[in-house]
């Protein structure tokens, strides 16, 4: 499957968005207007000018949508959520190259909100996977403590922790650890 520069940078902001939903005794990443100009200075989102609290609550509904998809039964649900995102995000694609990136496709309207922005154009990534008939590459780690969203972008689709040194190391080891006790009887 190819996937462009800024697809897979929309890909990497959505999915650090779902990550940054509380749950499992983990807090809120997004808690305040803070962390929320953190995450688009870390995620590179282009565009976005002052922040407030009404953009951080639009965020959190976009996030929720997000993990929506991730939760997805059937292509037809993922598909019926990012209808619902991309249209209520007034979606405009338009060329542009800045900041020293090469020509590429952005959703968003000019001037358009951070959640419009994080909508539109990540609601574009992910529409690919479903266009593409690739939704199961869209996971939850499979570690028991973690719940991580991630895209699976493996050749042969097999991937199943959010990241192979953290999550997939300590489950592999503890296997190992559990292995050697087994055998030490």
């Amino acid at each position: 499957m190819l996937i462009t520069h800024d697809t897979r940078c929309a890909l990497d902001a959505v999915v650090g968005l779902v990550n940054t939903a509380a749950g499992d005794g983990r807090p809120d990443g997004l808690a305040d207007v803070t962390a929320l100009r953190s995450f688009v200075d870390t995620h590179g989102v282009s565009d976005v000018g002052q922040l407030g609290e009404a953009d951080l609550a639009a965020v959190h509904r976009v996030r929720e949508r997000f993990e929506a998809v991730f939760a997805a039964g059937s292509p037809g649900d993922a598909a019926r959520v990012i209808n619902e995102l991309v249209a209520a995000a007034g979606t405009t694609p338009r060329l542009t190259d800045h900041d020293g990136f090469d020509w590429h496709v952005h959703y968003f309207a000019p001037g358009a909100s951070v959640a419009d922005h994080l909508a539109a154009d990540g609601g574009m990534a992910l529409a690919f996977f479903v266009v593409a008939g690739e939704c199961e590459r869209l996971r939850r780690c499979e570690a028991p403590d973690c719940a991580n969203a991630f895209v699976d972008l493996s050749r042969n689709r097999s991937r199943r922790y959010c990241s192979g040194r953290t999550c997939g190391n300590r489950l592999h080891v503890a296997a190992y650890r559990a292995r050697r006790r087994e055998a030490a009887g």
